[in-house]
């Protein structure tokens, strides 16, 4: 049932302010919508797409978007910043691949505190400059990939913060080494190349994780062709490595697979143990540490669904106010729909 509420609200010229116009106690200002319904509106967008908000409200498609800013604003907590201890740094794409937002998200309260436009090293600097020099010398540590932009723009603002790499990044990069030593060998040819055809996924999956077909394809691998499965040894041991609890003990399994994989003559794996020395101490910070980058990368999944769900966004501003709406830690408390009255 629409309720409309006619009010001509007063209009002051004020010396200092100019022309101001009166608040009222139940809408925003220069809203045309009252607060209940605008906190009505962003409750279902964080949960549906904007169009069947649009047709569910009876609004415009991008008075939508007007009043998730306008929450977003208002409610996104002001001292998100103020305890930042352990940081998680990402980024993801948007508009086709062509456009990036770098994103921040707080470990301790498992939220987004952040959000900037691009992926370059001065994108994660005006974090560092809003946070300020004071509150960025109370992080102690920082989870992200291996992208040398954040590196540097975090070794330059916060030198006291610990890097930690995500240790599911550094196997994924194993798993791309094994799967060009296989692509490698398959453009080769040769008599054994049956053998190596359709194996993609038993040499990527967890051991335990292999069909009985898997398993038979493996052993199939280690019978005719010895540098592919040693390609899946060099991965596999990777992973056990990093399983470590006692960091001596996984320093050692490290240092003992770089060597390994330098001297295998599989040119991926040669240049993947140049890229793990090279961030030895942040691969190693994970292990007394057991931090990852799976709570940036699932709200990044999540930021994933959202753009997917709004067909695309034009511009970073409007993806930006969804992220802190839906990943920000922003309650709403949406009016409930009337109780029936008793018959009684």
């Amino acid at each position: 049932m629409p309720i409309w509420l006619e009010y001509a609200p007063r209009r002051v010229k004020c010396r200092k302010c100019g022309i101001i116009t009166e608040k009222v106690p139940w809408a925003a200002h220069l809203s045309r919508f009252t607060l209940e319904f605008e906190e009505m509106v962003a409750y279902l967008s964080q949960r549906m797409d904007r169009t069947a908000v649009r047709t569910l409200m009876g609004i415009n498609w991008r008075t939508v978007g007007t009043i998730v800013k306008r929450i977003v604003a208002e409610r996104l907590d002001p001292k998100r910043l103020d305890s930042l201890y352990v940081i998680g740094v990402d980024e993801i794409s948007f508009r086709r691949n062509h456009e990036y937002v770098t994103v921040v998200v707080d470990h301790a309260k498992r939220r987004v505190v952040w959000t900037g436009e691009g992926k370059s090293a001065d994108s994660l600097k005006r974090f560092f400059d809003e946070l300020g020099p004071e509150r960025a010398a109370q992080i102690k540590a920082v989870t992200l990939d291996m992208s040398a932009a954040f590196i540097s723009a975090v070794r330059t603002a916060a030198p006291q913060a610990e890097l930690i790499f995500d240790r599911f990044h550094v196997q994924k990069l194993a798993g791309e080494a094994l799967d060009e030593v296989r692509r490698s060998l398959v453009r080769a040819g040769g008599p054994l190349i049956e053998f190596i055809k359709k194996t993609r996924w038993a040499l990527l999956k967890n051991p335990w994780n292999l069909t009985q077909r898997e398993g038979e394809k493996l052993r199939d691998v280690q019978r005719t062709n010895r540098p592919l499965y040693r390609a899946y040894l060099l991965k596999e041991t990777l992973a056990k490595a990093l399983d470590y609890l006692q960091p001596g003990r996984a320093e050692k399994a490290l240092d003992a697979w770089i060597a390994w994989a330098k001297r295998a003559r599989l040119a991926p794996f040669v240049k993947l143990a140049k890229t793990v020395q090279e961030h030895r101490q942040g691969i190693l910070a994970y292990i007394p540490q057991r931090l990852t980058n799976g709570l940036t990368e699932g709200l990044n999944n999540k930021t994933r669904l959202i753009t997917r769900r709004a067909y695309g966004f034009h511009g970073y501003n409007a993806l930006a106010a969804m992220i802190h709406l839906c990943c920000g830690g922003i309650p709403l408390d949406p009016p409930l729909p009337a109780q029936p009255i008793s018959s009684a």
